[in-house]
């Protein structure tokens, strides 16, 4: 585990009792990446989405159980069911996962970030809205493998296929 997942998993800790401080620290940590996700699969009206995504994790964390991996999917997964209800309000699909705002790319890791928004966006408009929503999700918010499945609604994480050889 990464320092800053050490971090973010102190910060859990601490904010869960009651410290003001620790959840800033939550928020600088997963706020960003959070965002980046909302506004692949809802575009306009993210901020929004997280505000009210924020105002349910502040209420329950004190019952989250886990660490700093955990508490980037259990935040997703909060924030997902928040995005498909705005959807569903608005009577839109969440195939805007293709009009990701640019934005979105400058706070995208860094493996995201070498590609610009343009080319992330023309990319992920190629692919299925789950998938789509998949890699936006692996690469925004950054849980592990099996808390991603669990976001996703998935039974257990999809098989990984880092051991391939990259593409010419």
């Amino acid at each position: 585990m990464s320092a800053h997942e050490l971090a973010l998993g102190t910060a859990v800790v601490r904010a869960q009792d009651g410290d003001e401080a620790a959840f800033a620290v939550l928020y600088r940590l997963v706020q960003p990446g959070l965002l980046s996700y909302l506004r692949g699969i809802v575009g306009i009206g993210a901020e929004d989405i997280a505000a009210a995504a924020w105002q349910e994790i502040a209420r329950e964390l004190p019952r989250f159980r886990g660490d700093g991996p955990g508490f980037r999917g259990w935040t997703a997964s909060i924030a997902r069911r928040h995005a498909r209800g705005h959807l569903r309000r608005h009577g839109a699909s969440s195939r805007s996962t293709a009009s990701s705002s640019t934005a979105s790319a400058a706070h995208a890791p860094p493996g995201i970030a070498t590609l610009s928004a343009e080319t992330a966006q023309a990319l992920l408009a190629r692919l299925p809205r789950s998938q789509a929503e998949a890699v936006l999700l692996r690469h925004a918010v950054r849980p592990d493998e099996h808390a991603a499945a669990r976001v996703m609604g998935r039974p257990r994480p999809a098989p990984s296929y880092a051991c391939w050889p990259a593409a010419d």
